[in-house]
């Protein structure tokens, strides 16, 4: 959506427009559910996810108040969605502390892989990451989002967004070497 269109659209859609909603349900869903899915890694919880997230949007439609303010609305709420559904989880399912980085499991002797098998196992370390962490490389790495997004869409401090980045990407980079010998990244 652009410019007069898409404020048109969302306006038809707060006045109880259900045609303007589904369009614009279409127009951001594939973003919605991206996020979802790259953040816990299971197609069906993200759809679930993303559903929850547009009934909210339904209910909240008379506060957005501009297409960018939309598309800043869906990523934060689904951002704090998906971190809030993996700590219920892990309640839920009684596991105790989350899994640490360092306690997934690793070859003993580094060995050459094809780039797919590196690309899997970055995304399990990158599952291991916790909630908060986790989300912050998604938002960063695969929505491409800048710093100063992350710590709106996050409500944190631009510096937290920063180390906590920083730190993420040193244990992942340790963990990679550690798998598959000198990875450059």
């Amino acid at each position: 959506m652009t410019g007069h269109h898409a404020e048109d659209v969302l306006a038809r859609s707060a006045r109880g427009d259900a045609a303007a909603f589904e369009q614009i349900v279409r127009e951001h869903q594939g973003m919605v559910f991206s996020l979802a899915y790259h953040f816990c890694g299971d197609p069906s919880a993200a759809e679930e996810l993303a559903q929850d997230v547009f009934f909210q949007l339904y209910r909240n439609l008379r506060a957005i108040k501009s297409p960018a303010h939309l598309t800043f609305w869906l990523r934060k709420v689904t951002a704090h969605r998906s971190i809030d559904r993996a700590r219920r989880r892990r309640h839920d399912l009684l596991l105790g502390p989350p899994l640490s980085l360092e306690d997934v499991p690793e070859p003993m002797a580094p060995m050459p892989l094809p780039e797919v098998a590196l690309a899997g196992k970055v995304r399990r370390l990158v599952q291991a990451l916790p909630a908060k962490r986790r989300m912050v490389v998604v938002l960063r790495y695969q929505e491409e989002l800048e710093l100063h997004e992350i710590a709106e869409i996050m409500e944190m401090p631009i510096n937290t967004v920063k180390s906590c980045l920083e730190r993420s990407l040193a244990i992942l980079r340790a963990k990679l070497t550690r798998c598959f010998g000198d990875v450059h990244a």
